[in-house]
């Protein structure tokens, strides 16, 4: 009890300072993920994350807690400025934000991101209402429709998207930027017609927009190979309707997508990252199982598609499973 109340207090210090990347003098670690929006499934998995390694708190000196925030973008910044000690980020971003290029063309490369596994694929997806008459991405024009607050992960996903079908989000559509939290809501009010939203499946969001008095259905992006050929982080996803009772679909909706990513930066040392991905790989049955998105996991799918150098302490793990030589 006494030991839980000092975590307890150190893991409040901890969240409203500056995050501490070293270990304590007493040998502990407290650290943070940063991870999304309430409703999306990033946060999810960083409570699963964190379940995980907390159960072994007593012996690996290391306790984790996660922090919804407002995703990629927030999550690259807070661990480069050493306010996040880990993140979820989309494989795009990571490598954008790694090699200094689109949102980070100005501040140049964040060289100190580094990967410790790629986590459950995150589709493209665009949910529109049956009444608005949109049955493609074309349908767009002159429709409001969220995309994403600009310069996030999900804004630059629904741009390449809008701009794969002719479609300038400046000038075709109304747009209009929404928190994840709000989405379902607006459509189902009829503040929007449609709303782009890059997620792990099933997600809360669409739950929750399905099951109003307003009939939505998912629509499909089908993509030219020309656009996944300049597009390298992306590639074919499909959403399965059998996780969304109720939605107008009557086959699983073909889309795109990328993959979520455990990243950390070179100032979490090697012995920290060693012992999480440790836990992590050791207990992945059990974390399959805390969220619906991550249970796809394999020990050979979480090393591909990784968008920065993987962490030096991650990469002794998997050298020493096998997984890396």
């Amino acid at each position: 009890m006494k030991r839980t109340l000092i975590y307890s207090i150190l893991i409040f210090i901890s969240l409203t300072c500056s995050c501490s990347n070293s270990r304590g003098k007493n040998g502990d670690f407290f650290g943070n993920i940063g991870t999304g929006g309430l409703s999306g499934v990033y946060y999810p998995a960083g409570e699963a994350i964190s379940k995980i390694v907390n159960e072994k708190t007593d012996e690996l000196r290391i306790r984790l807690t996660a922090e919804s925030t407002g995703g990629s973008v927030a999550n690259v910044s807070g661990m480069v400025n050493g306010q996040l000690s880990f993140g979820l980020v989309q494989s795009d971003r990571l490598s954008q934000a790694y090699n200094g290029e689109g949102y980070w063309y100005n501040a140049g490369p964040q060289s100190k991101l580094r990967v410790i596994c790629a986590l459950h694929p995150e589709s493209v997806t665009f949910v529109a209402a049956y009444d608005s008459n949109i049955q493609s991405v074309v349908d767009l024009k002159d429709k409001v429709v969220s995309i994403g607050s600009q310069g996030s992960g999900q804004w630059q996903n629904s741009v390449d998207t809008l701009r794969a079908f002719g479609i300038d989000w400046k000038k075709d559509i109304n747009s209009a930027v929404l928190a994840s939290s709000e989405l379902a809501i607006a459509l189902q009010s009829g503040k929007i017609d449609a709303y782009f939203y890059t997620v792990g499946h099933p997600s809360g969001s669409f739950e929750e927009a399905i099951s109003g008095m307003r009939k939505v259905h998912f629509v499909p992006i089908v993509l030219k190979d020309s656009f996944y050929t300049s597009h390298k982080y992306y590639s074919p996803s499909l959403i399965q309707i059998k996780n969304y009772p109720g939605v107008k679909n009557e086959k699983d909706v073909k889309t795109f997508g990328v993959r979520a990513s455990f990243c950390t930066t070179t100032d979490v040392s090697e012995e920290t990252v060693y012992l999480i991905t440790k836990q992590l790989f050791e207990n992945l049955d059990e974390l399959k199982k805390l969220h619906p998105a991550l249970a796809v996991l394999t020990k050979k799918n979480m090393l591909q598609g990784l968008a920065a150098p993987i962490h030096d302490g991650a990469m002794k793990y998997y050298k020493e499973i096998g997984l890396k030589s």
